[in-house]
């Protein structure tokens, strides 16, 4: 038997021909209640002139149509497939995935990863906010109860690159002290006045490196290297002040990135370290990584924004104002943890009219019988408001002493009053309600005591609870789903514009499968979930 030569590029050349017979139309392969119909048709009635805006006229034609491209990006999010690899793999073997192309040729990964990056920058957030607006006119969204929460997600970056804004701090400190040491060795030699500043230190070691440089050029020293070579005062001050002008430049750059953070790793300056839930070293090891802040409406997520900040307390405000911007709208309610309380968002919904949820930082230490029986808390004093007094356990008085101002990270000024007592010598009590070696002193903010009590009464309401259970359900759950039942813990791309592109897409599947559960489950127009009673 003559042996067959399998190094043929083309298998199609071997015996045995099997015929797959499929039909011409992939319509009838594809079930009628399939989601992938339901998000073409949505996604048909989007504009997308911002998406074929970022394209040149005069550049070569697309190989695939951007609107088609979009589709099977989003579907794909939609279904757990995010590497453009496998994305270009599905594009050749899943029946959905062709049947969205429209008989178009495949896209290759490298088409799927650029069109991802730079030509659906500028235009996702507004086709995520249409969809979300479609929603709207739908009946599915009313811009009434917005859920918000926040969550940290894994940037794609090394977690051992790290730069901390106090290493450097200290790093350029002491080699100021230096610079300033070379600086007087260079002045008792050459008879020369040079003196450096912080704000001008860059400008001070280029003066005196000129001068020292045309120095050496007047006076022809030979610059030597190498062993057994001694090299001259003049060359050792060059070389010196060459690396503290390499080094400023360095930490002045370091410094730009900071931006008002306290880290970021090298191999995406945009992510910060932070502390993730899922620390499986259980080390409190810190990952880089970005704040992702989601609002969610009736199930759906209605709201995306990306921050670099460790917290969530200043990323209330810039995130409703996004969604101002985007919606052209304000949600009447705004129901949030505990993370989001501050003076600054309590006179920020009160300014914009929208009624503030917003649990109290000590909500849960309230219901303790431990708290209501420590008589230094604040919250267990009687206050005589007509007087602006408060009295404490033992009767004595405590009276405003002074006012000091506070601000906070954001440059919000808080004004907060001193309360101190009349006479705490010889109290019984003493050790108990305080530790100072005087006067127990006290200080509050009067705004933020006022403001918070208002939340505290709204949360505690008939319409406060329902909407607290349904903030646990619909913005925890949605976020339960996009890490969990879509395994999104971690991002593919780099820099804050790309993760939040990234993220959008996600939410975009999301909705689009919330839609389609809705309608085989037959639960559309259900906003809310009621509160089970034993």
């Amino acid at each position: 038997m003559e042996k067959q030569n399998y190094q043929h590029k083309q298998y199609t050349q071997f015996d045995g021909y099997y015929q797959l017979i499929l039909p011409l139309n992939f319509e009838m392969l594809i079930p009628e209640d399939d989601s992938v119909r339901l998000l073409s048709q949505i996604l048909e009635g989007l504009n997308y002139k911002e998406l074929y805006s970022a394209y040149s006229r005069t550049g070569r034609k697309p190989s695939v149509d951007p609107k088609i491209l979009f589709k099977v990006l989003t579907y794909a999010y939609s279904n757990n497939i995010y590497s453009s690899r496998k994305i270009e793999t599905a594009c050749r073997r899943d029946i959905n995935f062709m049947w969205l192309l429209q008989g178009a040729k495949a896209p290759d990964h490298s088409t799927i990863a650029r069109f991802r990056k730079e030509y659906l920058s500028d235009a996702v957030e507004s086709l995520f906010y249409q969809l979300v607006q479609h929603l709207h006119s739908i009946g599915e969204v009313k811009f009434e109860n917005l859920f918000v929460d926040g969550t940290k997600i894994e940037a794609n970056a090394n977690k051992y690159t790290f730069v901390w804004k106090k290493v450097i701090g200290k790093n350029e400190a002491k080699m100021f002290l230096k610079i300033q040491s070379c600086l007087e060795k260079i002045n008792l030699t050459y008879m020369t006045n040079f003196a450096v500043a912080k704000d001008t230190i860059l400008e001070d070691i280029e003066k005196a490196l000129d001068y020292v440089k045309k120095k050496i050029k007047e006076e022809d020293i030979e610059i030597v290297y190498g062993i057994g070579k001694r090299k001259s005062d003049i060359q050792k001050f060059k070389e010196e002040l060459e690396v503290f002008l390499e080094r400023q430049q360095k930490y002045d750059n370091h410094n730009k990135v900071f931006q008002g953070r306290n880290s970021y790793s090298k191999t995406d300056p945009d992510a910060t370290f932070m502390h993730m839930k899922d620390d499986h070293m259980r080390n409190s090891q810190l990952k880089p990584g970005y704040n992702v802040q989601i609002g969610v409406e009736s199930e759906y997520v209605t709201a995306v924004e990306v921050f670099q900040d460790r917290n969530d307390i200043a990323t209330l405000i810039p995130f409703l104002e996004s969604i101002k911007v985007n919606l052209g709208s304000r949600f009447k309610n705004v129901i949030a943890d505990s993370g989001y309380e501050s003076e600054e968002n309590y006179l920020y919904l009160e300014d914009k009219e929208q009624n503030c949820y917003i649990k109290p930082q000590t909500y849960e230490q309230w219901k303790k019988k431990s708290f209501k029986n420590d008589i230094s808390k604040r919250e267990n004093m009687i206050y005589n408001e007509e007087i602006d007094e408060y009295t404490c356990h033992n009767g004595k008085q405590l009276k405003p002493s002074g006012i000091i101002h506070r601000a906070s990270a954001t440059g919000y000024h808080a004004e907060i009053t001193v309360y101190e007592s009349e006479d705490c010598s010889g109290c019984q009590y003493k050790s108990k309600c305080t530790k100072a070696q005087g006067n127990r002193r006290m200080q509050v903010s009067k705004t933020f005591v006022a403001k918070r009590q208002v939340s505290y009464e709204n949360i505690t309401s008939k319409d406060g609870i329902l909407l607290r259970i349904n903030r646990s359900i619909q913005v925890e759950g949605a976020f339960g789903v996009l890490k969990n039942d879509y395994q999104f813990n971690r991002f593919l791309t780099r820099g804050k514009i790309s993760v939040k592109n990234e993220f959008i897409l996600l939410c975009f599947g999301y909705n689009i499968n919330k839609l389609h559960a809705k309608i085989q489950n037959e639960r559309c127009k259900n906003h809310l979930h009621d509160v089970k009673t034993a």
